[in-house]
């Protein structure tokens, strides 16, 4: 999509694409990333943006990956971890397109801006918290 579709009618999601080293973090450590620092049980909305391009979406790059995510899935379903059915949906990953440069590293960039202060920053604490000793200090 350009800038200027609104894509809250086109399909797509607001997602972060991860690129990885397997020797350093498996793919089941980024899922429980991904399961603990959002809400999975709301439907088209995280925070204050509601829209479908705002669901919860697993986007997969091979077979293997769709098995553990939709195993972990199911064993947080199973778990009662949350209050509410896990609504994220679990896809392949297919017709992704990069965000324009304004949004690359919108949080780093733009630390300061309300929106990061009040939704993003909250976020990244949490997550820093939750997993401090993964960490690597750089």
């Amino acid at each position: 999509p350009t800038e200027t579709d609104d894509i809250s009618t086109t399909g797509h999601a607001e997602v972060l694409q991860i690129t990885y080293d397997p020797k350093k973090v498996s793919y089941d450590e980024l899922l429980e990333i991904f399961w603990q620092t959002h809400d999975p049980t709301t439907l088209n909305r995280q925070g204050n943006d509601v829209g479908p391009q705002y669901r919860s979406v697993i986007f997969y790059h091979n077979d293997q990956q769709q098995v553990l995510a939709e195993r972990y899935k199911q064993e947080l379903n199973a778990s009662g971890t949350f209050d509410a059915p896990i609504v994220t949906a679990i896809e392949p990953l297919a017709n992704y397109s990069p965000a324009e440069d304004y949004h690359q590293n919108y949080f780093k960039r733009h630390g300061n801006e309300s929106y990061c202060s009040y939704v993003i920053r909250p976020k990244v604490e949490k997550f820093r918290k939750v997993f401090k000793e993964k960490l690597v200090k750089q």
